[in-house]
């Protein structure tokens, strides 16, 4: 069985054969050196005792030290051979540094213990055997020294391995620990800056549709009020006074929405983890309510549209004569956006259908709202107002109702009219 470095992982490796680092080689081969040439003086003394050549023992001795060289791969063998030359007297380090590589490897921990009980055993062993020849008479002090030499050269070097195995596997968790955490933090930043992305991408659509509301519906009236302005300018002073007048007021309210959508574009932003969540829906406080409904419809009746309003209440089945958002409460989003489906639904009918005849309704159900446009056959006598159009109105208005979760349907009609319905569901403050 082996057990190398390669089990620890091999980032930064650049050793040869089984050494992860260059440095664990040269220490190795420097350990198997020193090794070799202990046991090969030691091997001298072990040939005279058993009747051989010097020069058997002493290449005996040499190979069994430089098998050190082969710890980090072969720990058991080393531990092995070492336990087998200790009769000879020989291989203290072999000994000493074999058990250490053994008990800081990754080698179970029931064979480490098993090998150095056996190595223990065996010097014990060969130092009673040696020094009872020359103290007979004093048997305790064989065995204490005995007990001694085996525990000094076993003991030490394995709890030290084991402290260092332990050290090493705790570093090698800590690093992979914080690998793992330095991953889910450059994952958590992607995820970041695709929610900070996203989050601009929305507010950039949200003020997109806004300024196609304001400038849109403004506009549009304007442009239709111009036209009557330059059409009876001559014959009725009073009225073009009266048109003349109204382009003034529109052309004042476009400028103060636009002013106080740039104000909110020039406040100081909000830290990025309010933006992902708070930016898409935000200024929807301050935007226009279905109280202003009215005043809507009247600003189309002024520019000449013909325009019937209505509304209904919850459980009625007639117009309601309070107004259009008497009392009902609804958040701000839903108001806000009732008010610029039909904003943008009247718009369409000043540039599409000029002179035609509009209804707006109205209904307030339990648990939503729901409001139609519904224009005419364009009345072919009536004078083209020439508006140009974007070709954003309905997408707007279908990503508005869809976005709280409504139903958004526009198409022509039978008779050859135009018809936009939504429903958005809402829950009432009231």
């Amino acid at each position: 069985m082996t057990y190398t470095g390669d089990e620890r992982g091999g980032a930064g490796r650049d050793g040869p054969w089984w050494w992860e680092r260059r440095r664990e080689a040269v220490l190795d081969v420097g350990l198997g050196a020193v090794s070799a040439a202990e046991c090969a003086l030691e091997g001298v003394q072990f040939a005279r005792e058993a009747g051989l050549p010097g020069a058997v023992g002493v290449l005996f001795g040499f190979v069994v030290g430089a098998t050190l060289v082969l710890r980090r791969r072969w720990p058991i063998a080393v531990v092995l051979v070492g336990i087998a030359v200790t009769p000879a007297a020989m291989g203290f380090l072999l000994s000493v540094v074999a058990l250490y590589t053994l008990a800081s490897s990754e080698v179970p921990r029931r064979i480490t213990a098993t090998l150095a009980s056996m190595s223990m055993s065996a010097t014990f062993v060969v130092m009673y055997l040696r020094t009872r020849e020359g103290a007979a008479d004093e048997p305790t002090l064989v065995i204490s020294l005995s007990v001694f030499v085996a525990v000094a050269l076993t003991v030490p070097p394995v709890l030290f391995g084991l402290y260092i195995g332990a050290r090493r596997r705790l570093m090698e968790s800590l690093q992979e620990r914080a690998d793992s955490l330095e991953r889910e933090l450059s994952l958590l930043a992607d995820r970041a800056e695709e929610r900070a992305e996203w989050a601009r991408t929305e507010e950039r659509t949200r003020i997109a549709r806004e300024m196609h509301d304001v400038v849109a519906h403004r506009v549009s009236l304007m442009v239709v009020h111009a036209a009557a302005l330059q059409a009876v300018a001559a014959k009725d002073p009073v009225k073009a006074a009266r048109n003349a007048a109204l382009v003034g007021d529109m052309g004042r309210q476009a400028l103060t929405e636009l002013r106080e959508m740039l104000g909110v574009l020039r406040a100081e932003a909000p830290k990025p983890a309010a933006v992902a969540v708070a930016a898409p829906a935000g200024g929807f406080e301050d935007g226009p309510s279905l109280a202003e409904l009215e005043a809507l419809v009247g600003q189309s009746r002024a520019a000449g549209m013909v325009v019937e309003l209505d509304v209904r209440a919850a459980g009625a089945g007639s117009a309601d004569p309070a107004g259009a958002g008497a009392g009902v409460g609804y958040p701000a989003e839903v108001e806000q956006t009732a008010y610029r489906v039909v904003q943008e639904a009247l718009t369409n009918c000043h540039k599409h259908a000029p002179g035609a005849r509009v209804v707006v309704r109205l209904a307030h159900r339990d648990g939503e709202v729901a409001m139609q446009v519904e224009n005419g056959p364009c009345d072919g006598k009536a004078a083209e107002p020439g508006l140009p159009s974007g070709g954003n109105g309905l997408v707007g208005m279908r990503e508005r109702v869809l976005g709280l979760g409504g139903v958004f349907v526009s198409g022509p009609t039978d008779d050859g009219g135009f018809k936009v319905s939504a429903v958005l569901p809402c829950v009432s403050r009231a």
